[in-house]
């Protein structure tokens, strides 16, 4: 019986350990066009995290969907290292648009996801 509270104590500090880790893991806190919003063609897109992003490693892709057209974007890490700034280098048509991001932060660990909006 004296091994069950040692066991306990210990699986109680991998949880905390677990949860730690996946605390650092960079999450998308909000993006400018919004999730599935419909927008005017946006000039700047930008996506910001809950913790600093390494730049060499963080960026997006931008989509028309429908039509799987790469749309030629430039991106830049804000000094801040929170916020992903995107530039179309062309004005966007009306359509649905998928944004592909990619985030690594100084842990290293590397983070996916997309945001989907529509220019009306």
């Amino acid at each position: 019986m004296r091994r069950r509270p040692v066991t306990m104590a210990l699986a109680a500090a991998a949880a905390l350990l677990l949860a730690g880790e996946a605390a650092a893991h960079a999450k998308l806190v909000t993006s400018n066009p919004v999730a599935n919003a419909t927008v005017a063609a946006p000039k700047t897109i930008t996506l910001t995290f809950n913790e600093k992003l390494a730049p060499a490693f963080s960026g997006f892709e931008l989509v028309m969907v429908g039509h799987n057209m790469k749309v030629a974007v430039k991106t830049a890490v804000s000094k801040d290292g929170l916020t992903i700034t995107g530039t179309p280098q062309g004005p966007l048509m009306a359509g649905v648009y998928k944004i592909t991001w990619h985030a690594a932060s100084a842990d290293g660990h590397r983070m996916t996801g997309d945001v989907a909006f529509k220019v009306g």
